[in-house]
């Protein structure tokens, strides 16, 4: 038992530090399924912090080889030694999450490691799908494995929403990078190219951009609202960060951004306990 607690404080601690929003929402989930959700949250955060840790793609490439064969390995040998991804297996075969939602994941992942601008919208929202979606459905399935396929489609909007936000959030170190997550249509349609938006300055046609980024964040978040009324309470701690999107987009149309703690927990408080 002091072994599991140990483990899971670990968790905790690592999701604190990395990934704050997905860490207050755990506090809501009920303490059986709290290991699990950790569990997928520290992978998510490792696998986010790999384009920091590497100088070069290779590397990257290697490391997110590494993840796919444990995790298709279906055995906590072959990632013993790993505190997460000891974990993370544990979550898997308790939960009996499939092993085709990580592989998408980590083939999705891939793109964070190179300078290519992203293609176009579609391209965009299925990168969203195959990550912060994911990790969505993943959480949901922890918490009620009857009620989550139901609400896979409201898990996709939600991931659009969240992810988009967080893209945004994050312009100023993508650009940095000499990385484009803004669809090369939509820079098009503004009157812009990825090298010349990642270049930086304030033209027009870059804030116009952002504008469009923003709106199709708002729309995705929108329909997650019009289907949210259905989510059952079981399934709200997967769904609880998007509490927090609306606020974060309407302090970066203010171009300021964060929140408080005590505006996050208020705000989750609030969903956790009415829903939305």
């Amino acid at each position: 038992m002091a072994r599991a607690n140990d483990a899971t404080g670990s968790l905790l601690d690592a999701v604190r530090v990395a990934d704050r929003d997905r860490y207050l929402s755990v506090l809501y989930a009920p303490e059986q399924k709290r290991q699990a959700l950790l569990a997928l949250y520290a992978f998510n955060a490792e696998i986010a912090a790999i384009r920091d840790r590497v100088s070069e793609p290779m590397p990257g490439e290697i490391r997110l080889q590494w993840w796919r064969d444990v995790i298709a390995s279906g055995s906590g040998e072959v990632g013993a030694g790993h505190p997460v991804a000891g974990a993370l297996m544990v979550a898997i075969a308790t939960h009996r999450l499939p092993i085709s939602a990580f592989d998408n994941y980590l083939e999705a992942r891939i793109f964070d490691l190179y300078d290519d601008p992203m293609p176009s919208r579609t391209d965009l929202e299925g990168y969203c799908g195959e990550t912060a979606s994911a990790m969505i459905q993943l959480a949901a399935l922890v918490l009620d494995a009857e009620e989550a396929p139901k609400h896979a489609e409201l898990a996709g909007h939600a991931g659009c929403a969240q992810a988009i936000t967080g893209l945004l959030r994050l312009l100023p170190v993508h650009s940095a990078r000499s990385q484009c997550y803004v669809p090369r249509d939509i820079l098009a349609a503004a009157g812009t190219t990825p090298e010349e938006f990642v270049a930086g300055g304030k033209a027009p046609s870059s804030r116009n951009a952002i504008q469009a980024m923003t709106a199709l964040a708002r729309e995705h978040f929108r329909a997650f609202e019009r289907g949210a009324k259905s989510l059952p309470a079981s399934l709200r701690p997967a769904f609880l960060p998007l509490s927090l999107t609306g606020a974060y987009l309407d302090r970066l149309e203010r171009g300021k951004d964060g929140m408080s703690s005590l505006r996050k927990h208020l705000l989750m408080l609030k969903a956790a306990s009415r829903g939305w």
